[in-house]
């Protein structure tokens, strides 16, 4: 019996690193009759003869599982948006952070195209971005012909579980050839009419770049909330998290509640007036979600 970790899953097909070899895997079949589904990321045992003839016999707990695109296991999320071509989008970038905290991941922010931009632009991109910097998240600036950022950021992504994820066009399979040349992913230019590139990664690999794993995804294909109730959106914008113990009601939720520290510290400018929208429209989404029976 070997273990590994599943890097691809393709046509009904497993196929499992084990140290630097990969082998073809089939789920045994009482996965089927369990009703469950092997994912890329999930760490398994396996018996395998050859290269192309192994089965998966066991799948270990995850510690968190997405569903669009389907991984398991994901340690960090690289956060990359262009800052224009599409044009920078705070919304998506509030969105994709909820998503993110939910799930027990560490999101990394990428600002692509920087050099797009004009001296004042820049400038006014970083300066909203420095909120999101001074609350914690690490944030990196690129341009579109940059390997600069190389060394640091795989020093960031060493010995993790990476997806990348962003909208179309905005530089994700060009910052993995950065990464990693070899990859040769397709790229698309961005549709004048629509504003927006086409798909062009079909299926979630993780990628062996020096020891880290790293997922091409197809985006975020679902940006639904799901089933985030309005007590664990709250903690998901961490500096609401933070900050939350000092409010008057342990259940609060931070809109009209007295006594609210969270409501104290947006009057006072300590959090963000804009961020603080997202959260409420984030919460009147949840509010209108229909029930599920």
């Amino acid at each position: 019996m070997f273990t590994g970790i599943i890097i691809k899953s393709l046509a009904g097909f497993y196929y499992v690193l084990n140290e630097s070899k990969i082998y073809q895997c089939r789920g045994r079949g009482l996965f089927r009759k369990q009703k469950i589904t092997p994912l890329v990321g999930d760490y398994v045992k396996f018996q395998a003869e050859n290269d192309t003839d192994g089965y998966i016999m066991e799948i270990s707990d995850r510690k968190n599982e997405l569903v669009r695109p389907p991984v398991a296991n994901v340690d960090l999320a690289l956060l990359v948006f262009s800052a224009k071509e599409p044009d920078f989008n705070f919304f998506l970038l509030n969105r994709f952070l909820v998503l993110v905290e939910y799930n027990n991941i560490c999101p990394i922010i990428i600002v692509s195209k920087i050099d797009l931009l004009n001296e004042n632009e820049l400038v006014q991109l970083k300066q909203k971005l420095s909120y999101y910097e001074n609350i914690g998240y690490k944030v990196f600036y690129t341009s579109m012909n940059d390997n600069c950022l190389n060394e640091e950021i795989l020093e960031v992504l060493k010995d993790e579980v990476t997806v990348v994820a962003g909208q179309t066009g905005v530089g994700k399979s060009s910052l993995l050839n950065t990464l990693l040349p070899a990859l040769e992913l397709k790229t698309s230019e961005i549709s004048k009419h629509l504003g927006r590139g086409k798909h062009t990664t079909r299926h979630v690999e993780l990628h062996d770049i020096e020891g880290s794993l790293i997922a091409d995804t197809p985006g975020f294909s679902s940006l639904e909330l799901g089933e985030i109730t309005i007590e664990e959106l709250s903690s998901t914008f961490v500096e609401f998290h933070e900050n939350s113990s000092l409010c008057k009601f342990r259940a609060c939720t931070h809109i009209s509640e007295p006594g609210c520290n969270i409501k104290k510290m947006l009057e006072s400018g300590q959090i963000n007036s804009e961020r603080y929208d997202y959260y409420l429209s984030f919460i009147q989404e949840i509010k209108d979600r229909k029930p599920r029976y």
